[in-house]
């Protein structure tokens, strides 16, 4: 009873803070669970896994009842995801790993910057002079009602083969590495093609629990998913989940940019100093 209880609170937190930000549980859950209770890694992924999904059923409800999220952008970017999973899973054992976990590292360095320079410049929805054609053609742009300024707020996606890159080297991370994807998702949709943050971590919310369910079943059926740590987690987490999917509609958008830069930071530095062999 004492563990299962720890594990719902767990649950909350994670996802609490993976509804807010839009990148998952897992960052949050696997130190928990391996540093602070002792378990095998080999269950904090399986829970991870099951976070991921958790987070994604009980803050997509939110968003989609409430319109926040971008479901055209949400399905067409998954294609590019699925597709990279797909093609890590087939290099995994013939690409050196180290050469992607630096590569992808210093991308996220970048976006943290990037989140810097946008959170000086003050600025968070940028206008483009030109509609992007491609973006108009999918019809991708879309509008939310945001619930801390108190108004609509219309916005256009541009660069759409550029979030297409990312999302394909999203799913190639996941596939090849095994790690979850969300920060590169919120990455590719609010620094590359230009959309609010609060759309960009409700779609990528979406995303993620597509992603996580194709590879659940593998863990499943390799034991990593223990019922005992699962079942509490869960229903922690959807809880959670829906509760942070409702914080984050009334946070200024400043605040959420205040607490990626450090959350992209710290991950971007663990994926870098793994290509050396060194665990932050």
């Amino acid at each position: 009873m004492h563990t299962a209880f720890l594990m719902l609170l767990i649950g909350l937190f994670a996802g609490t803070m993976g509804a807010i930000l839009g990148i998952g549980g897992g960052m949050i859950i696997t130190p928990i669970i391996t540093l602070g209770m002792g378990l095998p890694i080999k269950y904090a992924i399986g829970a991870s896994i099951i976070a991921v999904i958790a987070t994604s059923s009980g803050s997509t409800i939110a968003f989609l009842k409430d319109d926040v999220l971008n479901l055209r952008v949400a399905m067409f970017l998954e294609l590019a995801t699925s597709i990279g999973a797909i093609v890590g899973a087939l290099l995994t054992g013939v690409f050196n790993p180290a050469i992607l976990y630096f590569l992808f590292g210093c991308l996220l360095l970048f976006a943290s910057w990037n989140m810097v320079r946008k959170l000086r410049s003050g600025k968070e929805v940028l206008h483009r002079a030109t509609p992007d054609k491609l973006a108009e053609k999918l019809k991708l742009n879309n509008s939310y009602y945001d619930k801390n300024l108190h108004e609509q707020v219309d916005y256009e996606v541009e660069n759409v083969p550029g979030g297409m890159t990312i999302m394909f080297g999203a799913g190639l991370a996941s596939g090849l590495l095994g790690i979850g994807s969300g920060a590169f998702k919120v990455m590719a949709l609010d620094n590359v093609m230009k959309m609010p943050l609060k759309p960009s971590s409700a779609t990528s919310n979406l995303m993620m629990g597509v992603t996580a369910a194709a590879s659940a079943t593998i863990y499943f059926f390799n034991g990593s998913i223990r019922p005992d740590i699962a079942v509490p987690l869960s229903l922690g987490i959807i809880v959670g989940a829906a509760l942070g999917s409702r914080i984050m509609q009334h946070m200024p958008s400043r605040w959420l940019r205040i607490i990626f830069v450090p959350v992209l930071a710290y991950l971007g530095l663990q994926m870098a100093f793994k290509a050396f062999g060194v665990t932050i």
